[in-house]
């Protein structure tokens, strides 16, 4: 894995963290994570990694503020109704997500960017709300640069006992792979219209 990762190289990174932000169930962690592995190997450096992956979770995340602004209340809904089941999404969510970012103002995006269930989901609202362009991007940009940072380290961190247990990293790293798609398979097999 880590060897597809370094492969990959930055554009990889940001190609792989833009299609975490838009499609998921491909986990931010695990990219990131994997990439903080490689500069402790020396086979990428850090802030070229933790722009491009910054970048790439921008531009994702930019999709849905874009659908959502270009689009409107009337012209989404029906996008959601007939594809949300394959995003997991229903229409109902994305008014609880737009109350709660009109309650609590436009921090809100940078603050849920940590946050690992609703990063993604906050920029539809955001864009629903109109909220401007640059701020969107700013926030957005300066939470992920955050978010990022601290999975990068954590990648670093990891490598250091990377010797002592990688026999059991692949396998772990695999895991979490598996359990995210399952968790997606299993949230569309299940769907339920509401």
């Amino acid at each position: 894995m880590i060897e597809l990762i370094e492969r990959g190289g930055y554009w990889g990174i940001a190609a792989l963290m833009f299609i975490e932000n838009v499609f998921p169930p491909i986990p931010s962690e695990v990219i990131m994570g994997l990439g903080g592995i490689a500069v402790a190997r020396g086979t990428m450096s850090f802030w070229p990694l933790l722009l491009v992956g910054t970048l790439g979770s921008t531009a994702g995340n930019y999709v849905w503020f874009l659908l959502g602004d270009r689009l409107g209340y009337r012209r989404l809904e029906p996008l959601v109704q007939r594809w949300g089941r394959w995003l997991t999404l229903r229409w109902s969510d994305v008014e609880k997500a737009t109350a709660f970012f009109q309650s609590h103002g436009q921090w809100i995006v940078f603050a849920l960017r940590f946050s690992p269930f609703l990063r993604t989901m906050i920029s539809l609202p955001a864009g629903l709300a109109h909220m401007k362009h640059w701020k969107f991007l700013v926030f957005t940009f300066a939470g992920a640069a955050v978010w990022n940072a601290v999975l990068i380290v954590g990648g670093h961190w990891l490598a250091d006992y990377l010797e002592t247990v990688n026999h059991v990293i692949g396998p772990v790293i695999v895991g979490v792979v598996v359990l995210a798609v399952g968790g997606w398979l299993w949230r569309v097999a299940r769907w339920k219209e509401g």
